[in-house]
């Protein structure tokens, strides 16, 4: 029963982390759908203005090599087209790519905000037509050398054609609006002719216009799909801020409450050691009728009852403050040399009265001439003290108890206690490192403890940078081992030779100098 709460923790921590996900992506989807449905083409509306931001400044960049190419076509059509004709049809082109540009750079001055989406998507679209046409109409200019300019003319449809839907990508219709008219105009010239080639000519130029404009849309798409990840970039960038706000926030309302925990503790020690000290004193004092006796054998139970129990209310209180203090990081290690044999020894006698009580017999297994090492030694004998006392609580009468100590493969030093007691479930280790956690036994048994021992063990080996390791089987034993690393073991230095005995400078002693003979 004791482990249904962490369990249940644990999967209600999952499943509110997945509905979390779930409606984030649901506010998501609901908020792209209902920006589509309001936008004119589809899209959100940002994305509108970002597509068409996009559009207006791609077609500004490439507005100086669309008047040269213009400039260029008309050139070489000098030798095909009057030259008055030819100067109509350039200043035509020329003002209408003049205005558009013109256009183009008001678009990209006015904050977005006050742009009319609709408006200048509209202008936008009828310049294009506006180019197309007057560009086209030079495909449809009569000329006696039709045969030698269907070359000049095809080549300048595609590329004329390319260059548009390339530019344009971003507006499709503006792109269909701009190409169409030069296509047609094009594709009537070679038409009109009649002959076989004619005819393929003008159908591979449909072709093409076609094929730039699936083109265009495709382009659209990706510049779309683009907008869409950087959208969910910054979505994410905006998400991490604020969980990283929440979560200063809360380690700031963290410390806080630490902070007040630990001066309720403080003021509460105080406030519970005073009268704790007095009902012990007075106890102790009843229970050995210093004054005389007290002749009633209830009354004498009764004051063993009340001094056990205001010994016990003392060391939850004692340990709940050593937690305290542990996890706050106020917990000062006071190192010196320390025996670890001398400890476990001292340990041993401490318990050794609650065991024969229980019968139980205690063995020590120590590997001689260990050094000592750099610890503290109040730390240390409450480590080994609760362990030991946890092995005594829970083996069963005439049960056995092993006290193990020596090297670690490392070079360290390690302290282990066994028992043959009836064990822990393995799915119980955790909740019984944890604090105030105890097994289903100690709750059967109804065994005094505050479930704070094991995790001052815990958190004291880590101080001291060792472990703590806790190892169980139902109805075989349980082993505690402490282990310091070997940095912790003070090695024997070697002694230092008497300097006022030691040979002469230069002189060398016999053994050497046989040895270099």
């Amino acid at each position: 029963m004791t482990d249904t709460p962490i369990g249940r923790t644990a999967e209600r921590t999952e499943m509110n982390r997945r509905k979390a996900d779930r409606r984030r992506e649901v506010s998501r989807t609901v908020k792209t759908v209902r920006e589509r449905l309001s936008s004119t083409t589809g899209t959100r509306p940002a994305f509108d203005y970002e597509v068409l931001l996009g559009y207006a400044r791609n077609r500004m960049a490439a507005w100086l090599a669309l008047a040269i190419m213009v400039a260029v076509v008309g050139y070489a059509s000098i030798y095909f087209v009057p030259v008055e004709t030819l100067a109509v049809w350039g200043a035509i082109a020329f003002g209408v790519h003049a205005l558009n540009g013109l256009t183009y750079r008001r678009f990209a001055s006015i904050p977005a905000a006050d742009v009319n989406l609709e408006r200048w998507q509209r202008q936008f679209t009828i310049g294009e037509v506006l180019f197309g046409i007057a560009f086209g109409t030079l495909f449809v200019i009569p000329s006696e050398l039709r045969e030698q300019a269907a070359v000049l003319q095809f080549g300048t449809i595609l590329l004329s054609v390319a260059v548009i839907a390339m530019v344009g990508s971003n507006l499709p219709r503006a792109v269909i609006g701009g190409t169409l008219p030069i296509t047609l105009f094009g594709a009537v010239s070679f038409a009109v002719e009649g002959s076989f080639l004619s005819y393929t000519i003008a159908g591979f130029v449909v072709f093409a216009e076609g094929f730039f404009i699936v083109l265009a849309f495709r382009m659209r798409q990706n510049a779309l799909a683009m907008l869409e990840f950087r959208a969910e970039k910054d979505a994410l960038i905006a998400e991490l801020e604020q969980a990283n706000a929440v979560s200063d926030e809360s380690r700031r309302r963290a410390e806080e409450a630490n902070l007040a925990k630990s001066r309720f503790l403080a003021t509460m020690s105080h406030e519970l050691r005073t009268p704790l000290n007095a009902i012990l004193g007075f106890s102790e004092i009843m229970q050995g009728e210093v004054f005389g006796p007290i002749g009633n054998a209830h009354y004498r139970e009764y004051v063993s009852d009340i001094h056990n129990s205001g010994k016990h209310l003392l060391n939850l209180i004692n340990e709940i403050l050593d937690l305290s203090r542990i996890e706050a990081g106020r917990y000062q290690l006071n190192e010196e040399a320390v025996t670890l044999a001398h400890v476990a020894e001292d340990c041993h006698h401490l318990m050794k009265l609650k065991a024969k009580t229980k019968n139980l017999t205690i063995h020590q297994q120590f590997e001689p001439d260990l050094p000592k090492i750099w610890a503290d030694e109040r730390a240390i004998r409450q480590i080994i003290l609760n362990l030991l006392s946890n092995a005594v609580k829970f083996t069963p009468a005439n049960g056995e108890i092993w006290i193990k100590m020596g090297w670690t493969v490392g070079g360290g030093q390690y302290v282990s206690v066994r028992d043959n007691g009836p064990g822990i479930p393995e799915e119980e280790i955790p909740i019984v490192l944890s604090a105030f956690g105890q097994g289903s036994l100690a709750i059967k048994t109804a065994e005094q403890g505050t479930g704070l021992g094991l995790p001052i063990v815990k958190a004291l080996m880590t101080m001291h940078g060792g472990k703590f390791e806790l190892k169980s089987k139902l109805r075989e034993g349980t082993e505690a081992m402490i282990t310091f690393p070997a940095a912790r073991v003070m090695e024997v230095m070697p002694a230092i030779p008497d300097r006022a005995h030691a040979p002469p400078a230069g002189v060398v002693t016999p053994r050497v100098r046989r040895a270099a003979g």
